[in-house]
C-alpha cells in the first residue's frame, strides 16, 4: 500500500479547462484532498476500434463511479495514436490532474507518460494494460492468464461437443505490443500445448494481429485458411478478431461448423453466440474494474492508504506492482443471460431483429 502525492492545484481557468473536456464533473457532496481542493483526475483510453469496451462500456462506468465519488474527472480517448496519446497526457499534467490513469497502446509510450507524470509529482495508475518497465503505481485488471485459460477450456469444450477429432487449431493472438495478450496467449496455451504435444490436436497457423486490428485480423485469417483448408478451431483472442474469422468462415459457409472463441462479451460477440457462429466469449465485469480503479484514484489524490488484492511482477522494470484484478467469467449460449443480467449489455441492445428469438430461446427475458 502506497500513499499518492496531491498537487493543491485549484484556479477558475483550470476549472474552465476540465469542464470544457466535457467528461469532467464535481460534485459539491464529494469528497475533497487533503488540502480542500477537489481531487482532479485524468484517464487515456486507448482507442475505439480494437474493442467496443472501451467506450460502450469502461467510459460509461468509470464516469459513474467519478461522479458518485464527488471529484472532477477528464476521461479522453487517443484513438490509436501514438502522438496523441502523448500530447493529452502532457495537457492533462499542465492542466493540473492529481492522478493519471493510462491504458498504454504500448509500454513505450506508456512508459514515457508515466515517467513524465511521476517527474510533476501525478500520481498514475495502470488500468487494464500493465506498462512494462514503467512506473505507475498501482495496476487495475483481470487476471488476464485465467482470461486465457477459460478460453483454451472453451474451445476445447466446443470442440469435444462437435465430435471433432485430432482438430486442426489455428490461433490468432492480440497485438504483441500488448502485455495483456502474452497473458492471454500464456493462458490459452496452457491448455493447448500439451494437447498438441499428446497427438490430441494438431497445431495449426499461430499468428499475432498488430495492434488487434479487426481488418487485418481478417486478412491474416483468410491467408491461414488458405494455407490450412482444414481448420477445424480458431482460438481468436478478442470478440473482434473471432468476429473477423466468422466473416472469413461464412464466406465459405462454414460460419458455425468452426468453433470459434472470443473475449469482452461484446454485442456483437454475444449476437454470434446466439446465432451458434461464435463458441464463447470471456465476460470481464467492467464495472467492478472501473470502480476498483476509481477507489485506488481517488485515495492517492487524497493522500491516503489504499487497499489491494494481489501483486503483479513487471519483468522489465524488475519491480511488483500492487494491484487489483477482478475474475473473468466465460459465456456460452446457455449463460449469456448472465451478461444481459448484470446490466453489461442491454437486452434492447442484444436481441434486434433476427436475435429476438434466438434470445427468447436463450432465456433472455
Amino acid at each position: 500500500m502506497r500513499k499518492g502525492i496531491l498537487l493543491g492545484v485549484a484556479s477558475a481557468t483550470l476549472l474552465a479547462s476540465l469542464t470544457a473536456c466535457g467528461d469532467s464533473s464535481s460534485d459539491d457532496g464529494g469528497g475533497t484532498g487533503s488540502d480542500g481542493a477537489t481531487p482532479r483526475i485524468g484517464v487515456i483510453l486507448p482507442d475505439s476500434k480494437s474493442s467496443a469496451r472501451w467506450e460502450t462500456a469502461d467510459r460509461k462506468y468509470l464516469a459513474e463511479a467519478f461522479e458518485a465519488a464527488g471529484v472532477e474527472y477528464d476521461i479522453q480517448n487517443a484513438q490509436g495514436d501514438k502522438q496523441d496519446f502523448q500530447t493529452i497526457a502532457d495537457q492533462m499534467i499542465t492542466n493540473g490532474v492529481n492522478v493519471l490513469m493510462i491504458v498504454n497502446l504500448d509500454s513505450g509510450t506508456g512508459k514515457a507518460v508515466l515517467d513524465k507524470a511521476k517527474s510533476q509529482g501525478v500520481a498514475t495508475i495502470d488500468y487494464d494494460r500493465l506498462t512494462l518497465g514503467g512506473s505507475a503505481q498501482y495496476y487495475v485488471s483481470f487476471d488476464n492468464t485465467e482470461v486465457g485459460r477459460l478460453q483454451g477450456e472453451g474451445l476445447a469444450a466446443c470442440l469435444e461437443e462437435k465430435g471433432v477429432e485430432q482438430p486442426l487449431v489455428a490461433t490468432l493472438n492480440g497485438s504483441p505490443t500488448d502485455n495483456n495478450a502474452l497473458l492471454f496467449a500464456e493462458g490459452y496455451n496452457g491448455v493447448l500445448n500439451p494437447k498438441y504435444d499428446s497427438g490430441d490436436y494438431t497445431k495449426g497457423p499461430d499468428q499475432s494481429v498488430p495492434d488487434w486490428d479487426n481488418a487485418e485480423a481478417a486478412t491474416i485469417f483468410e491467408q491461414m485458411l488458405t494455407s490450412e483448408p482444414g481448420i477445424n478451431g480458431v482460438l481468436a483472442a478478442n470478440d473482434g478478431l473471432g468476429n473477423a474469422a466468422i466473416a472469413v468462415l461464412r464466406k465459405q459457409n462454414r460460419n458455425g461448423e468452426v468453433p470459434v472463441t472470443g473475449q469482452d462479451a461484446t454485442v456483437q460477440g454475444l449476437q454470434n453466440i446466439l446465432a451458434g457462429d461464435q463458441c464463447m466469449t470471456v465476460y470481464k465485469a467492467v464495472k467492478k474494474e472501473a470502480e476498483a480503479a476509481v477507489r485506488l484514484a481517488v485515495s492517492l489524490a487524497r493522500g491516503e492508504e489504499a487497499e489491494t488484492n494481489a501483486t503483479v511482477h513487471d519483468p522489465e522494470g524488475d519491480r511488483d506492482v500492487p494491484s487489483v484484478l477482478e475474475s473473468p467469467e466465460a459465456i456460452f449460449r446457455d449463460n449469456v443471460k448472465d451478461v444481459v443480467e448484470d446490466g453489461y449489455v442491454t437486452k434492447e441492445e442484444l436481441c434486434t431483429g433476427d436475435y429476438a428469438a434466438l434470445c427468447e430461446e436463450a432465456g433472455i427475458n
